[in-house]
């Protein structure tokens, strides 16, 4: 009887132990990620295991292995990732009052929640534009036959531009869309290609005149993290926040979500809520050079320098990139866009 109830302790011990971890996928690759999980380790006790990759991949791996992943967090970049692993049913209903009284309500559902922001907005060359000819200007303005020949830009199955189109459509109307995207393809300077790191580059050349990309790109070239041209050629650019007399620049999110059979639930919340904390919001955009997604917390001079004070998009929900995003490179395709 005494050997029995040593084997039952020491069983329950070893599932415990076992217990005291989080599985995370993951499709971000910032080593300053993996230096935060450390913080929430050393803080709950709880080991975190990273597993990364790219997204359809993850996605197809948990589906498949359906119960049997091992999987209990799904962490994504762009809202119409999210919305797409959450119409597949990988995503468990979470109720936390932490993260719903730290994100605003646009930036979240109850299966996912976004825990950091990025506007994609226009970058211009100063030598090439007058400030004047920049100045009120919107998304939609770069339709009109006076920017022909001047604007850099990634391919249509990229899923940022994908979510800015779905912007454009849930504020403006899919057929104005169409209009739209006809007037913008007839004026990209070149075929869409590379990445936006490369649409910032080809305006510091005079390659193009204006380029749309994500701030934080920006402001990794210019942090001299990819080398002394690059931070050379951002300081030949300067960003513009369009829409600001209207309904303010695009915003996009890179959230996550707890699994549908998430082995360790509550560890798994525990950790989302570490993530939306003022010390991890701090740490996350000082060192990938996102917005935050919670108020009040001093970033970087570089994110200063590109501006924090600009009027943002938030009348208009995320999830809804995920409900027009098919339809946005459908018509995307349709109107040339490579």
């Amino acid at each position: 009887m005494k050997n029995i109830l040593i084997l039952f302790i020491i069983f329950f011990s070893i599932e415990s132990i076992l217990a005291n971890e989080i599985n995370l996928f993951t499709t971000r690759h910032y080593e300053s990620d993996i230096q935060l999980y450390k913080k929430f380790e050393e803080k709950t006790g709880i080991r975190v295991n990273v597993i990364s990759g790219k997204s359809k991949p993850l996605e197809k791996r948990i589906l498949e292995e359906d119960r049997e992943c091992i999987g209990d967090i799904f962490f994504l970049a762009d809202a119409g990732r999210l919305v797409s692993a959450e119409q597949k049913g990988i995503f468990q209903k979470i109720n936390s009052e932490i993260l719903e009284n730290s994100i605003p309500k646009h930036f979240r559902n109850k299966y996912w929640f976004g825990l950091t922001k990025r506007a994609r907005i226009i970058f211009y060359n100063p030598k090439l534009i007058k400030e004047d000819e920049i100045e009120n200007l919107n998304y939609e303005d770069l339709a009109k036959k006076n920017w022909k020949g001047k604007i850099a830009i990634r391919q249509a199955n990229n899923v940022y531009n994908q979510s800015l189109v779905s912007s454009l459509i849930e504020t403006n109307g899919k057929k104005h869309t169409q209009n739209w995207l006809k007037g913008i393809v007839r004026n990209f300077s070149r075929n869409p290609q590379g990445n936006d790191r490369a649409q910032i580059l080809a305006v510091a050349a005079g390659e193009a005149e204006i380029a749309i990309a994500n701030t934080y790109y920006y402001a990794l070239m210019l942090s001299g993290k990819k080398g002394p041209e690059q931070k050379k050629a951002a300081e030949r650019v300067k960003p513009f926040f369009p829409n600001q007399n209207n309904r303010g620049a695009h915003m996009n999110i890179s959230g996550a979500g707890i699994l549908r059979f998430a082995p360790n639930k509550d560890n798994a919340i525990k950790f989302l809520e570490f993530l939306v904390s003022p010390t991890s919001q701090l740490h996350l955009s000082n060192n990938t050079f996102e917005y935050p997604m919670i108020e009040n917390i001093e970033v970087n001079d570089l994110i200063k320098k590109i501006g924090i004070d600009f009027k943002q998009h938030n009348s208009i929900d995320v999830s809804t990139y995920g409900k027009w995003q098919k339809t946005s490179f459908k018509l995307m395709k349709e109107a040339g866009w490579n």
